[in-house]
């Protein structure tokens, strides 16, 4: 690699020929030390994980030492449009590991590559306004060349920042890392996940597992959410609620595409249509996603509610929001062979109904004419759950047929709503499953 000398009165192109004063290149290498400085003042203002560069001498020095070294490299490397050399990889990576290995968190490694990134450009603006009579070809070149070779800089940062956190937490804290990159849109999802052996596909489900508050005596859930991460094999986090032993397991199930089958008929693109509308059909989910939900539902030995949505990996922010939601609108269930996360074809009216508080409230009124009858919205619950077969929701209650009948009929008497018919299908489901999520609570 043919280096460039920086002095300071200019510097030396590759060809040994000194560059006039008033090249742009040299504007950078002049302002280099002072831009340095800027930037490390810059960390210690404004990123609170490097507020120790105000009194560690030594780690203020080598914070300094490596801005000045990117700054000279840049200036060195883009006028002919030179990359970063493998050595200089290295010791970017090398840095990324440092600070990864001294606690820095991945949303202020995110906050250290966006203010850099800002005031490079704005050195770059600077010396364009300070060489005014700068070539539009000098500053295409510095562009051309800032970046492939930033990328390139971010990504060996990256890769030295993931080789720490495999030394320095534990596989599940990994697998929450990866989870939260994800739903961030961080670009080191790409390296956790290959430092945890997981594949990043294109489509996922997002699934939230709802958790109430839990009593007091209650276990805390680590070491059933490790085991779901080794398990799964899937990117899986933890948020806590705002009730002291509540919150949210939130799920990232990879959804690979079915593999084609040979059939001596016409092709499947011609046969089979493709299922044009997301989320409604719950039949469609891969067993990895209910497996994952019963396994917790069984672990945690207290109701929950599941919902989840699909989405190509760069929407799976959007994805959350309507999982959440769903989870939220959801009953809450114990685990058992029938449960598995709702998606919005389950719970769209309830969805509606929460944004509408007149229509909850008029809901909520037809709830509470139940409350005489003790048995009567399990009995609901049941009934609608059974598709309003009578043998099985007798079955499932463990009453004669002739009870539940009863019960049927006390209902249609507290109410003046018919469960059996359309309309109060529509009514009567809807207030089973409001009360079943304790959105009324």
């Amino acid at each position: 690699m043919n280096a460039v000398r920086i002095s300071p009165v200019g510097f030396f192109d590759r060809n040994g020929m000194l560059a006039p004063m008033g090249s742009f290149f040299a504007e950078l290498a002049r302002q280099a030390s002072a831009n340095a400085r800027r930037e490390v003042e810059a960390y210690a203002r404004e990123i609170p994980e490097f507020g120790y560069l105000d009194t560690n001498s030594r780690a203020r020095a080598e914070t300094l030492e490596y801005a000045l070294w990117l700054r000279r490299r840049t200036v060195e490397l883009s006028p002919d449009n030179s990359e970063l050399s493998d050595d200089d990889l290295g010791y970017i990576a090398a840095i990324g590991e440092l600070r990864a290995a001294a606690g820095m968190p991945l949303d202020a490694r995110q906050r250290v590559l966006r203010l850099h990134t800002s005031l490079m450009l704005r050195e770059i603006n600077e010396a364009t306004e300070a060489q005014r009579g700068v070539g539009v070809d000098e500053l295409m070149r510095m562009m051309n060349w800032f970046a492939p070779q930033g990328e390139r800089g971010i990504r060996a940062y990256s890769q030295g920042f993931v080789t720490a956190l495999r030394h320095r937490l534990p596989y599940v804290e990994q697998a929450a890392l990866l989870a939260r990159s994800l739903l961030n849109g961080d670009p080191i999802s790409a390296e956790l996940a290959s430092a945890l052996g997981m594949e990043l596909p294109e489509r996922c489900a997002v699934t939230v597992i709802r958790v109430p508050d839990r009593p007091v005596g209650d276990r805390d859930l680590e070491s059933e959410i490790e085991a779901l991460v080794k398990t799964h094999h899937a990117p899986i986090t933890w948020c806590p609620g705002s009730g002291s032993r509540s919150g949210e397991l939130i799920a990232l199930i990879p959804l690979h595409p079915p593999t084609p089958q040979a059939s001596p008929g016409p092709s499947t693109a011609e046969t089979v249509q493709p299922h044009s509308v997301p989320d409604l059909a719950p039949d469609l989910l891969p067993d990895l996603v209910s497996d994952l939900v019963r396994d917790f539902a069984q672990a945690l030995g207290r109701p929950c509610a599941a919902g989840t949505a699909t989405s190509p990996l760069s929407e799976v922010a959007d994805a959350l929001d309507l999982a959440r939601r769903i989870s939220r609108a959801a009953p809450l269930r114990r685990a058992s062979a029938r449960l598995r996360p709702h998606t919005v074809s389950d719970v769209f009216v309830e969805l509606a109904v929460a944004d509408a508080p007149f229509v909850d409230e008029w809901l909520h009124a037809v709830g509470r004419s139940l409350q005489p009858g003790p048995d009567l919205l399990v009995t609901l619950d049941a009934y609608y759950r059974h598709d309003m077969h009578r043998g099985a929701t007798a079955a499932a209650l463990n009453v004669h047929a002739r009870t539940l009948d009863y019960r049927l009929r006390r209902v249609r008497e507290l109410t003046g709503i018919d469960p059996g018919s359309t309309r109060g299908v529509r009514i009567l489901s809807s207030v089973v499953t409001r009360r079943l999520s304790e959105a009324w609570h």
